[in-house]
């Protein structure tokens, strides 16, 4: 509510002030205030339709989107209150004398529409900014109620100091009075910076700096008048990651550096108007270098992956292992000649994931004839069904169909993840059998080397190295793609800022001659 009431307040007074003295300009000078009210009404109308169509909008959109037009909206908003804090600190003190001048010349001009016209494009601008900041201000808030209440009186105590203002019963310093409000919305501006960062995070856009520094709960608890005041006001979170922490001290260092600046050591209009281009031209060859610069990451994983076969409570056995070659994977298993499986042309295309392959498994040791016994033994300790001990005692001749599915896991063409099946077919005949019995049957991995799957450590290596490489991924992405785009935006800013000192210069030369 103080936040919203505050951004009110200042905007509002500020668009208030500029309409009563073009209204007392217009009195002066015998002139008809019905033009400048039509104007003021229609920007009036239009900035309150340009917020509501963005709430609308931004409702509409699906969760993520909704989260990508918030950080849009708080970037734009803390852009409004840092160039409106800037100008108000250099201008409000001949904030009258400046209009005065311009209404002047508007005048001047014998335009019945100059001075209104100018009246609407004041109070939209006022209006629209306003309309963006309180909006990216609710998203922020923790009751929207309260913060729509906050920015009602804050406009009803515009309108009472602006009207008292224009019928001279209020006297009010203005530099000082947009010098205490701007350092309060500087500390807003700063939490906005860190709605909007986190809303960035939110929609996919901004992955890198997700480290939680602190935890603010005992700060901070949940429905007191610190979180009020701390996260619903300045818009601290109780649980800060780096890059927020980071975007808050940078952009309160950066105004406090900035407003605190002695003024006999600020730069000329032109020395300014130079570091700007400079700057300009510095951000420019940082985003093309950011963009051409860095190379993509490679993901390279160990060739060999040792086998085990997982005993109940008693750890891992190793039973060979698996090298990933060129022309496929080669299988070197205990009690198992050599084996080299091929991979089909598929395995290297980048969008292929998973893989299924069959491994062809020979058991020396495979007897020919089975007991009764010996059966249940295999068959889950258990008679299969249709054998009878008095019809069909045994002994079985036995044949043996034997392979292991082996699943594979792949990322860019390399092995992340493999694991193998057996697949044992026994075909019972003889001893009173009509006809075969096929049963699937359980056999010792030392015997067919099956099933098997990596070791832990094995596992545990390749998760730090996926993680590793998907940090430094993101981190490339983001300087490679993200951070030209703020880079080029920052560059564009100050080039325009030059061009305004330079208008500026222009236009205070211009009037030491005319003087």
């Amino acid at each position: 509510m103080l936040a919203t009431l505050v951004i009110a307040l200042r905007e509002g007074l500020e668009a208030v002030l500029i309409v009563s003295i073009i209204a007392t300009f217009l009195r002066k000078n015998q002139q008809a205030l019905a033009p400048m009210w039509w104007g003021v009404s229609s920007a009036v109308l239009l900035s309150a339709l340009v917020g509501i169509g963005l709430s609308l909008t931004e409702r509409a959109l699906p969760q993520a989107q909704q989260e990508a037009m918030e950080a849009i909206i708080g970037a734009i908003a803390i852009v409004f209150v840092s160039s409106m804090i800037i100008w108000m600190q250099q201008h409000a003190p001949q904030l009258r004398r400046e209009l005065e001048n311009e209404a002047s010349a508007a005048l001047s001009r014998s335009s019945h529409w100059a001075l209104p016209m100018m009246a609407f494009l004041a109070v939209l601008k006022e209006g629209f900014e306003t309309s963006v900041f309180l909006l990216a201000t609710f998203s922020a808030a923790q009751s929207t109620i309260w913060a729509a209440i906050g920015a009602l009186v804050g406009l009803l105590l515009a309108l009472i100091i602006g009207w008292g203002i224009y019928r001279g019963g209020v006297r009010l310093n203005l530099g000082r009075f947009f010098r205490i409000t701007g350092i309060f919305l500087i500390l807003v501006a700063a939490g906005l910076v860190v709605s909007a960062l986190r809303s960035a995070h939110e929609a996919g856009w901004l992955l890198i700096g997700q480290q939680k520094l602190l935890n603010l709960d005992w700060l901070v608890p949940p429905g007191s008048i610190r979180a009020a005041l701390i996260s619903g006001v300045l818009g601290i979170p109780t649980d800060p990651r780096r890059i927020e922490v980071i975007g808050w001290m940078g952009y309160l260092g950066f105004f406090t550096l900035l407003l605190s600046w002695p003024e006999r050591y600020k730069p000329s209009p032109t020395l300014a108007r130079r570091l700007y281009q400079s700057l300009s031209i510095v951000m420019l060859v940082g985003a093309l270098f950011c963009a051409r610069g860095f190379s993509t990451p490679v993901l390279t994983l160990p060739t060999h992956l040792p086998l085990v076969v997982a005993q109940n409570g008693t750890g891992e056995q190793p039973i060979g292992e698996l090298v990933r070659q060129e022309s496929g994977i080669a299988l070197m298993l205990s009690g198992q000649p050599p084996q080299l499986i091929p991979l089909p042309s598929s395995a290297q295309d980048p969008a292929v994931t998973d893989l299924s392959l069959n491994s062809n498994v020979v058991w020396q040791a495979a007897p020919a004839e089975l007991t009764l016994d010996q059966v249940a033994e295999l068959y889950h300790h258990r008679i299969p069904p249709g054998l009878h001990p008095q019809q069909h005692p045994g002994p079985y001749q036995s044949q043996w169909q034997l392979s292991c599915q082996i699943a594979l896991t792949l990322q860019d063409g390399q092995i992340i993840a493999a694991a193998a099946t057996p697949h044992s077919i026994l075909a019972l005949s003889g001893s009173g059998l009509p006809s075969p019995r096929l049963l699937n049957v359980t056999l010792p991995p030392d015997a067919i080397g099956c099933p098997w799957q990596p070791s832990q450590q094995w596992q545990q290596q390749l998760t730090e190295t996926l993680a590793n490489y998907r940090s430094e991924e993101t981190v490339i992405d983001f300087i490679q793609h993200k951070l030209p785009i703020v880079l080029i935006v920052i560059s564009l800013g100050c080039l325009l800022l030059s061009l305004r000192n330079k208008k500026n210069t222009v236009e205070n030369y211009s009037t030491t001659l005319t003087r």
